[in-house]
C-alpha cells in the first residue's frame, strides 16, 4: 500500500456490507447538515402563527369596544336618570341596621353602667331659670312615639276630618292640605287616599338648578332645617348637592302664594347677658330661632346676620373648646355646669376660651359662625341633663 500524508488508501477494496454502512453514514451526515434549515422553518411558522393570532385578537377586541361604545350612551343615560333613586332606601336600611345593633348592645351597655338609667319624664322643671320679656312663647314640643322617615299613604276613615288626621300624625293642618292639593273648603270622604308627611312642612321634587338655599327661600324656611332632617339625602354631603327628581322634605316650609289657615310663630330671642342667681340660664345670643327642638334635631338654632358673640348660658367649667373631629358641629364649646347640666354651643367662627378654664354666666365664649355641617351663620344650642337632651326652650323661659 502506497500512502502519503493527508490521504488514505485501503489495502483491499470494500465489500457490499461496508459500502452500505458508509452510504448510511453519509445520509445521516447529510440530514444533520439539514437540521438548521428545519429549525429555522419551524421558528418561522411559530412567528407567523403568533402574528396572525395577535392580529385576530386585536380585531375581536376592537369590535367588542365598538359595540360597548355604541351602547355606553344608553347605559349612561339610564344611570343618570336613576341616580339618587335608591339613595334613601340605602340610607334607611343602614339606619335600620344601626337601630337593630343598638337594641342588641343596649342591655350590655346598661349592665356596664348600673344605676345610671334616667327617665326624661322624671326630670323636674327648673324653678330658677331666666324669665324673658315674653312670658308665654306658645311653643310646645310634640314628639311622635313612632318615627316616620318618609311620606305615607293614609286611607280616610268614617268620621275623619283634615284637622283630626293632622292631630293623629302630629303635623299641621296646612301640611295635609298642601301635600294633597286641597283647599280649606274641600271635603274628604271615606276611602280617599291622603299623603302624610313625616313632619310639618312641605315636600319638594328637586328640579334642574335647585339648591338647598333656593328651596329654603322658596318655602320661607331655613336651609339648615332641610340639611338637619335626617332622611333628606344628598349627592354630596359636603356641598349639599341634590339629585334631579328626588323628593325633599322641607320642615316648617310654607307653600308659596298660599295663605295659612293658622298663624306662623317666629320667636325673637331676648338680648343675652342678663345675670341672675346661680342655676338659672340666660340666652346664649340674640337673633331669630330658625329651627326648633325635634327628635332628629335635639337643639335650637339661633341665627343673626350680625354674627354676635356667644355667651355662656350659666357659669361652669369648659370641657371642650375647638374642632376635635374636623366635621359635624364645627368649632364648639361644651360647658359642664356642675349640677348635672351641660350646654353645647356649635358652629362658632371663633372661640374665646380654652378647655379647663371656668366661665361665669353671661361671659363671652366665642362668636357666631358657620363652621362644620352648616348652611349659614347661626348658633346650634343644646342643653343636656345627665345625658338626656332637653328642649332648650324648657329652661329658657
Amino acid at each position: 500500500m502506497v500512502t502519503r500524508k493527508g490521504s488514505f488508501i485501503p489495502n483491499k477494496p470494500f465489500n457490499n456490507t461496508e459500502l452500505n454502512g458508509l452510504t448510511r453514514d453519509y445520509e445521516v451526515f447529510r440530514n444533520l447538515n439539514k437540521l438548521p434549515d428545519y429549525f429555522n422553518s419551524y421558528i418561522t411558522d411559530i412567528k407567523l402563527f403568533i402574528k396572525e393570532f395577535s392580529s385576530y385578537s386585536v380585531k375581536v377586541l376592537h369590535l367588542s369596544f365598538i359595540r360597548f361604545e355604541n351602547g355606553k350612551s344608553l347605559i349612561a343615560t339610564f344611570l343618570y336618570r336613576q341616580r339618587g333613586k335608591y339613595a334613601k332606601r340605602f340610607m334607611h336600611s343602614g339606619m335600620a341596621g344601626l337601630a337593630a345593633l343598638g337594641v342588641v348592645i343596649a342591655p350590655v351597655v346598661a349592665d356596664e353602667f348600673p344605676g345610671q338609667v334616667l327617665d326624661p319624664w322624671d326630670i323636674p322643671s327648673s324653678t330658677s331659670v331666666l324669665s324673658t320679656s315674653v312670658e308665654n312663647t306658645g311653643v310646645s314640643t310634640d314628639i311622635s312615639a313612632k318615627i316616620r322617615d318618609k311620606i305615607i299613604d293614609y286611607t280616610v276613615q268614617e268620621g275623619d276630618t283634615i284637622s283630626s288626621i293632622a292631630d293623629k300624625f302630629g303635623i299641621s293642618t296646612d301640611t295635609v292640605l298642601w301635600q294633597n292639593n286641597l283647599g280649606e273648603k274641600d271635603r274628604i270622604k271615606p276611602g280617599q287616599i291622603l299623603e302624610i308627611l313625616p313632619v310639618s312642612g312641605i315636600s319638594h321634587k328637586v328640579g334642574k338648578g335647585d339648591t338647598v338655599y333656593s328651596i329654603a327661600k322658596k318655602y320661607d324656611t331655613s336651609p339648615q332645617s332641610i340639611v338637619d332632617f335626617p332622611f333628606n339625602s344628598f349627592v354630596n354631603d359636603e356641598t349639599f348637592e341634590l339629585a334631579i327628581g328626588q323628593i325633599l322634605i322641607v320642615p316648617d316650609g310654607i307653600k308659596p302664594a298660599v295663605k295659612q289657615s293658622s298663624p306662623r310663630v317666629r320667636q325673637i330671642t331676648p338680648d343675652a347677658g342678663t345675670v341672675v342667681a346661680s342655676g338659672s340660664f340666660v340666652w346664649p345670643t340674640s337673633g331669630s330661632i330658625t329651627q326648633y327642638f325635634a327628635w332628629y334635631h335635639k337643639a335650637i338654632d339661633i341665627a343673626n346676620k350680625s354674627v354676635p358673640d356667644i355667651l355662656a348660658a350659666d357659669s361652669g367649667k369648659v370641657v371642650v373648646a375647638g374642632w376635635p373631629d374636623g366635621y359635624g358641629y364645627g368649632n364648639r364649646v361644651i360647658i359642664d355646669h356642675g349640677n348635672g347640666y351641660r350646654t353645647l354651643y356649635a358652629h362658632l367662627s371663633r372661640i374665646y376660651v380654652v378647655a379647663g378654664q371656668t366661665v361665669s354666666r353671661g361671659s363671652a365664649i366665642g362668636k357666631m359662625g358657620s363652621t362644620g355641617r352648616s348652611t349659614g351663620n347661626h348658633l346650634h344650642f343644646e342643653v343636656i341633663k345627665e345625658g338626656v337632651y332637653l328642649n332648650p326652650l324648657s329652661v329658657l323661659r
